[in-house]
């Protein structure tokens, strides 16, 4: 049975808004997590809803440490988002991933260590698999309107999460790309993408490049001048791949075919006259389905 769909953006460094929404209101959204990034953006774009999040609030007062990610993942499930989007600036272990193209990433490795990972917890466990940890049919849908938009884009690749805020040191760089295999490094899309399947929400990444780290014997360490003025050419791509997608994904939508929809049919180990009634209250809109 389709349901309509409902786009939520979560943009990254250089990203504070979209353009062209058509009764565009931001709004306040409140969450036991927790307040939100920001207010969110909503309105429609192409006839599609649409729900707009910066990730790190308008004017970047958040870093990817103080980013409040279950917040902002439940208040955008409780706005009735359906596919989340998250755009990110990220830095570039491979030389024909060059600043200004996007990567559409599908694997990560998890390096973070100073945040929330999880909505769940004592009184209400549950364990769900991100083995694959994005959702083809949403990555490629960003693929097409990233070239549609004009922009180089690669389907596929492993994104490094570090904590940050600091980049990389040069044999952290190496480590990396030469022994781990990784392809961009980032600061933000861990726990997101963790929290967006455990919120049964459709999830994908889409990293834009600003540099390339500090491997690459050219380029030498990250200097932020640099990234500051690709982060801006970035932006305006970004948007144009933003307006795309209510053509792409359409004002209806079917189950997914990959399960992100249905993530928690057997993830919740906890008895049900074992669960903490708190808990169940909190998760009311993330688990509600399941609980």
């Amino acid at each position: 049975m389709a349901i309509e769909t409902k786009i939520g953006v979560i943009g990254g460094s250089g990203v504070y808004q979209i353009d062209g929404l058509d009764g565009a209101e931001w709004v306040t959204v409140d969450s036991p997590f927790g307040a939100p990034s920001d207010a969110i953006l909503t309105g429609r774009l192409g006839g599609v809803e649409m729900a707009f999040l910066p990730r790190h609030g308008r004017g970047h007062v958040h870093s990817p440490s103080s980013v409040p990610y279950r917040a902002n993942i439940d208040a955008l499930k409780r706005l009735g988002v359906t596919d989340v989007i998250s755009v990110s600036a990220c830095g570039s272990f491979r030389e024909e991933m060059a600043p200004g193209d996007f990567v559409i990433v599908d694997q990560f490795i998890d390096r973070t260590f100073a945040r929330e990972k999880s909505f769940f917890g004592p009184g209400l466990v549950a364990h769900v698999s991100v083995a694959h940890p994005t959702c083809p049919r949403l990555g490629a849908a960003c693929a097409e309107a990233a070239r549609d938009a004009g922009v180089t884009v690669h389907e596929g690749g492993t994104y490094l999460a570090m904590e940050g805020p600091q980049f990389s040191s040069l044999a952290e760089s190496k480590l990396y790309r030469e022994v781990w295999g990784c392809d961009v490094i980032g600061m933000t899309n861990m726990p997101e993408a963790k929290l967006a399947r455990e919120a049964e929400l459709c999830y994908a990444s889409v990293a834009m490049i600003t540099d390339y780290d500090s491997w690459h014997p050219e380029h030498g360490s990250v200097d932020i001048s640099d990234i500051i003025a690709t982060l801006t050419g970035n932006a305006d791509k970004a948007r144009a791949l933003v307006a795309r997608l209510p053509d792409l994904l359409g004002p209806e939508r079917a189950p997914c075919p990959h399960g992100c929809d249905r993530a928690l049919d057997f993830a919740v180990l906890t008895a049900p006259e074992a669960r903490d009634p708190a808990m169940v209250e909190k998760l009311a809109a993330v688990a509600g389905r399941v609980l």
